[in-house]
């Protein structure tokens, strides 16, 4: 059972580096995708300097546009999706959230940071639902319907599509793992702003 990682990613020329990096370790992924959601940095550029595949959109489509172009992409049969903007992806990250699903216990887990950051830690306690690190089986992703319009809402979407259809999930503790903030990418005010519209597109998600 082969495995696909994709990286949807705007706007993350600091961190993408170490993300793929941190992928090529991991003996477990056959193949590594970062997908630039239009981007205006260097993000595809620096990318490109890894021996991975790198899916370029023109415009940006948002996360869950970026995660389902990957998909139909991608050439093997279980998905690992990470966030571009991660502190400290280590390998037994990615290996915790493959086992479950290679060894035939789920079809989708979801990973919990842990004793990382205050901030990120308890972000991810209130509302575990909302994490980005995901491994799921390609047949359930592809299963569920209008994924390209949920922008941040991609989360939401997949965790309620599993409850409904009773596909069996798996929640991962990931320690030490933590992402960087918006305001700290961006400044106050635009992190602010970008942060406050990644609420709200998660806020329709929840109400469709």
């Amino acid at each position: 059972m082969g495995v696909t990682a994709i990286v949807p990613a705007y706007n993350e020329e600091a961190t993408i580096g170490q993300i793929i990096e941190a992928l090529l370790d991991c003996p477990e992924i056959d193949e590594i995708m970062v997908v630039s959601d239009g981007s205006s940095d260097r993000t595809a550029e620096i990318a490109r300097t890894y021996p991975i595949r790198v899916l370029e959109l023109l415009e940006n489509v948002g996360k869950g546009g970026a995660m389902k172009a990957g998909v139909e992409q991608a050439n093997h049969d279980v998905i690992l999706f990470v966030d571009a903007d991660l502190v400290g992806l280590k390998h037994e990250h990615v290996a915790a959230l493959l086992e479950p699903i290679c060894a035939g216990r789920a079809d989708m887990t979801v990973g919990v940071f842990e004793e990382g950051r205050f901030a990120t830690d308890l972000a991810q306690k209130i509302a575990p639902f909302l994490s980005g690190q995901r491994a799921v089986r390609r047949d359930v992703f592809q299963k569920i319907p209008q994924l390209e319009d949920t922008r941040y809402g991609i989360e939401v979407a997949l965790s309620r599509y599993a409850d409904k259809h009773g596909v069996p999930v798996e929640m991962v503790h990931l320690k030490d793992l933590s992402q960087v903030m918006k305001e700290e990418k961006r400044g106050m005010v635009r992190g602010f702003r970008d942060r406050m519209r990644m609420y709200w597109e998660i806020m329709k998600s929840v109400r469709n």
